[in-house]
């Protein structure tokens, strides 16, 4: 198959998937379709579809919904390094969504979208630490992922981190913004080591 037909494949479906997120009514025929083509191509190995069919499953569209079956594809996408898949993937081990919750796990595959800059987990990377979650209660990490999530535009992100701030002192704050100026320098790698 040439690089265009996969390339639009791709983007029918990152479009049909999208337009679902909106919640726009579409036809399941038009998934079922398009299932047919991102399985093929993710049995083959490609990160970008294995990422997709494991949002088919999620969302149950265009097949029956099957978190382990959206486990396993995000996972396949996950390992090489596809930082929308990494996210989902911390997603259902935070919520036990086909695996038992594990809030490790969870903070591990956050991480790994976070150092890419994924947003959302930095956002939740930032809860993690907020809270102890699969981690040891850490303000000052909390408020260097919030403010990394926030410095993306993330308002919640930014509320998070006014409200943490609050609680600590002002060295501790000091802290936390230095570790995220050095995590920016850094292109979010080894942030907070």
């Amino acid at each position: 198959m040439n690089i265009f037909k996969i390339a639009g494949i791709i983007v029918i479906c990152s479009s049909l998937l999208i337009t679902a997120a909106q919640g726009q009514n579409i036809n399941d025929g038009k998934y079922a379709a398009a299932l047919t083509e991102v399985r093929r191509l993710a049995e083959q190995g490609d990160a970008e579809a294995q990422f997709n069919l494991g949002v088919m499953y999620d969302q149950g569209r265009g097949t029956p919904q099957s978190y382990p079956d959206a486990l396993k594809w995000y996972r396949k996408a996950a390992e090489q390094g596809n930082a929308n898949a990494q996210y989902n993937l911390g997603v259902m081990y935070d919520q036990g969504q086909g695996t038992p919750q594990s809030y490790p796990d969870a903070l591990k595959w956050y991480r790994k979208a976070a150092e890419q800059g994924h947003v959302d987990a930095q956002y939740n990377l930032g809860v993690m630490y907020w809270f102890g979650q699969g981690t040891l209660q850490n303000h000052i990490m909390a408020h260097m992922w919030f403010n990394l999530s926030a410095s993306q535009g993330d308002k919640k992100a930014a509320e998070l981190r006014n409200r943490i701030a609050s609680e600590m002192t002002p060295d501790s704050v000091l802290s936390a913004q230095e570790l995220a100026t050095k995590c920016l320098a850094q292109n979010y790698k080894n942030c907070g080591k």
